[in-house]
């Protein structure tokens, strides 16, 4: 075979398993957890569901324009999506020369992201099953009481966001998932069911315990400061609400 032919062939290889391994989801076993927002004694029981491994690409979100024409910028209704929709992209169908095909896809609304799992036969996490799998490091399911591990996710949160990192560019956590800390922030199909308020926050903790300001900061504090932020950034959207650090992954009932 010549070599030109056998360069081509590797090719197309490579793309076909690249796009394979953007689509590729892992089986979370189902258990219990308490939530920021539950007292000791409210356990969320989560059943056994499939979860991409990575957030959705913007290299698969082209293809999903290009399939259902409806979401590309020029046709999307302002009730689904608002003025920032795609705003860095080139034209509806390509990305500016600075954007990467795998990085995730931002500036997307609720309504996208929610469309786009579906027609690949797959929906939104919940709220809390994003929470569950987040809670794993590289080597437990539950790792939110280690102050390492609640150091690395604040330092995040504490720096400039940016979309541009490839997927799989963060850890590996023991569910064998990546990117759910440390890349961008991400949609569930019930973003805003849990609104932080001044009566919920009591179930929580006092003020002085939630803030790093705090005179003595342990691990307790940043794990509910850590999740506070997460569920302060939720219940500020609306769904058709877009933002250039907020992209999405989708999941799977087991059985299906």
């Amino acid at each position: 075979m010549r070599p030109i032919f056998r360069l081509i062939i590797c090719l197309f290889m490579f793309c076909t398993v690249s796009a394979n391994c953007q689509s590729k989801m892992v089986k979370i076993e189902g258990g219990t957890y308490i939530p920021l927002y539950g007292r000791d004694s409210l356990q969320i029981t989560i059943t056994d569901f499939q979860m991409d491994v990575y957030p959705v690409t913007n290299q698969q979100y082209i293809e999903f324009v290009k399939k259902y024409p409806k979401w590309k910028r020029s046709n999307v209704k302002k009730l689904f999506a608002d003025g920032n929709y795609l705003r860095d992209w080139k034209s509806d169908t390509l990305l500016n020369e600075d954007q990467s095909l795998k990085a995730p896809i931002t500036n997307v609304s609720w309504f996208a992201a929610k469309d786009y799992c579906e027609c690949q036969g797959k929906r939104l996490p919940t709220l809390d099953e994003w929470e569950y799998v987040a809670m794993a490091n590289k080597e437990m399911p539950d790792a939110r009481r280690l102050k390492d591990y609640n150091e690395f996710i604040l330092s995040w949160y504490e720096k400039p966001k940016t979309s541009t990192n490839h997927i799989g560019s963060t850890f590996k956590n023991y569910w064998k998932v990546y990117d759910l800390h440390g890349l961008v922030w991400e949609w569930t199909y019930d973003f805003n069911s849990v609104l932080i308020s001044g009566e919920s926050r009591k179930d929580v903790d006092d003020d002085s315990n939630l803030f790093c300001g705090s005179a003595a900061v342990g691990t307790t504090d940043l794990m509910n400061y850590a999740a506070f932020m997460r569920y302060a950034i939720r219940g500020s959207l609306n769904a058709n609400y877009t933002m250039k650090n907020l992209g999405f992954r989708c999941v799977k009932d087991e059985n299906n």
